[in-house]
């Protein structure tokens, strides 16, 4: 420990928690429980086997359906759970395996800095090397089980990010830890949901920045690549055009997130958010679970978009790809004293610069409208017989709102009067003249 942290009493360092988010101890209880609920409400709401997207409702077999021992039972499925229990094992194997740069984190509370080992692009570039394998020896039949087994990966996916926000609360009490400044309330239901502890870790595995990249995303793709073997047999080996924009697309900001792997550890997730439930579930079920809705989608809905539609939809796709990495390149930059584009800025009395030109003096989050353009084009090649599938964008929207009004109260305290100066250089919070 630094000295800067021996001097500090526990009570200093970690000081209790005195502003609640997401509603307190209820709205933390209940998204926890409506976090999974949701999960595999847009299967069973959206699912061929259940007879559409949606399917016809019929409360009576519903409720028939939810007081049934034998239902309940069927979200169990042992197959699945030693799958999904073998991939994460491979993916924790793969970080320890592979060789990878170590770098370090912004400063702690303590005065250290936290290390992190960089291979989460390695182990994709693995994980696709051994899936082109499989599939070249066996056909894509191999991998058409996880469009049956659905259900039970979902509920292993769940119940270990259940575990893990367990272990993780419980291990936040053991001596020296260092908690987040937001996740030591006092209330158990609120502590284990927004995160407790701030880098749960086993000696240099940082529990957190791994879920982060690597058990989820990567599983979305190959959960997407599961999606186009299944389609592909159903049609003697081809896939529609639709399908091949939902696999490019999502397959290449997940390969682009995982490559530019450094820029993850300026983020809120991990400078600032404890690890609980919140971020294990989100990371291990509802990314890969949840995102790849499109794709499973297209298994059964096999639309045909034809060369003009998929040209636009491209278009559409591009414009928010170059605006999510150009702003977030300016920023990057910026941050580490480079400024090559000579972008105007405003000095904080912190010492601080904040840019006002460029992409971020169009907006205070114009990555944020990047990637909302993008999760639109992500939803068009299902077409609009549903807006289900554009269930996506609407909560990515709601997300990043939060996440931008969470931003907003952070600097207002850290700034003071200078973010108000700032707000008034850039007024619009992530799409110029609209929000």
């Amino acid at each position: 420990m630094s000295s800067s942290s021996s001097s500090k009493t526990s009570s200093e360092l970690n000081p209790r928690t005195m502003h609640y988010e997401f509603m307190g101890p209820p709205g933390a209880f209940a998204i926890s429980f409506g976090v999974p609920f949701m999960t595999y409400a847009l299967y069973f709401g959206c699912s061929e086997q259940t007879g559409g997207c949606p399917p016809p409702i019929d409360t009576a077999v519903i409720i028939d359906s939810l007081t049934s021992l034998s239902w309940w039972k069927s979200l169990w499925d042992t197959q699945a759970t030693l799958v999904y229990l073998g991939w994460y094992a491979f993916t924790v194997a793969a970080w320890y395996i592979l060789p990878g740069d170590w770098i370090e984190g912004t400063p702690l509370r303590t005065g250290g800095k936290k290390k992190y080992k960089i291979n989460a692009f390695s182990t994709m570039l693995l994980t696709l090397g051994i899936t082109s394998g499989v599939l070249y020896r066996f056909g894509p039949q191999a991998l058409t089980f996880v469009y049956d087994k659905w259900v039970g990966l979902v509920t292993a996916s769940i119940l270990m990010a259940f575990v893990q926000g367990i272990g993780c609360y419980l291990a936040s009490f053991r001596e020296g830890a260092l908690l987040a400044l937001g996740g030591n309330s006092g209330n158990p239901i609120y502590d284990f949901y927004i995160g407790r502890e701030l880098n749960p870790s086993i000696g240099s595995f940082d529990l957190k920045s791994f879920n982060e990249l690597r058990p989820g995303l990567i599983l979305w793709v190959l959960i997407d690549i599961a999606m186009a073997c299944e389609q592909a047999v159903r049609r003697g080996g081809k896939l529609t055009d639709s399908m091949w924009l939902v696999l490019a697309f999502q397959s290449w900001y997940v390969v682009d997130a995982l490559y530019n792997e450094p820029a993850i550890f300026t983020t809120m997730d991990i400078t600032t958010d404890g690890f609980g439930f919140m971020l294990a579930v989100g990371d291990l079920a509802w990314v890969p679970f949840v995102y790849s809705l499109q794709a499973r989608y297209l298994v059964w809905n096999q639309i045909e978009l034809g060369p003009i539609n998929t040209a636009l939809i491209l278009a559409v796709n591009g414009l928010g790809y170059y605006i999510f990495r150009a702003s977030n390149g300016e920023k990057n930059d910026f941050r580490n004293g480079r400024n090559p584009k000579n972008l105007q800025y405003m000095q904080t009395e912190r010492g601080t610069k904040l840019l006002t030109s460029g992409w971020w003096g169009r907006s205070r989050h114009p990555n944020y409208m990047g990637d909302l353009l993008m999760a639109f084009a992500w939803s068009l090649p299902t077409g609009f017989n549903t807006p289900i599938t554009y269930f996506y964008v609407i909560y990515f929207a709601v997300l990043l709102i939060h996440r931008e009004r969470r931003d907003d109260e952070a600097c207002e305290k850290k700034y003071g009067k200078d973010w108000h100066k700032y707000k008034q250089l850039v007024p619009w919070r992530i799409i110029p003249y609209v929000y």
